[in-house]
């Protein structure tokens, strides 16, 4: 859901930061190959279960410093204000925003 609120453009530092976010939000390899992505018709799927029908732990620990978090405050912001949001975005306006 991030990824769909970023801005496209900015100053130097903003698409800098955006870049590094964006790499962050992405797969990595490990993860590639502990929950099966495969990418495939334009889905990308993974693994929710191992082979023994137990759930595969999906939380990865993404840090966000404080010029990204700004970003994603002001996005957010701006789609409130011009009453844009929506119910997918509500997680994210809680987190970073508050009630």
């Amino acid at each position: 859901m991030i990824g769909n609120i970023l801005p496209q453009e900015g100053d130097f530092v903003t698409l800098k930061v955006l870049r590094n976010l964006k790499m962050d939000l992405s797969f990595s390899e490990a993860e590639t190959k502990k929950w099966s992505i495969v990418s495939s018709d334009g889905r990308v799927d993974w693994r929710l279960f191992t082979d023994k029908n137990k759930p595969i732990d999906q939380e990865a620990e993404i840090e966000v410093g404080v010029k990204a978090k700004d970003i994603i405050v002001k996005a957010l912001a701006e789609l409130n204000e011009k009453k844009k949001l929506r119910e997918e975005h509500l997680t994210l306006y809680e987190r970073f925003i508050g009630e």
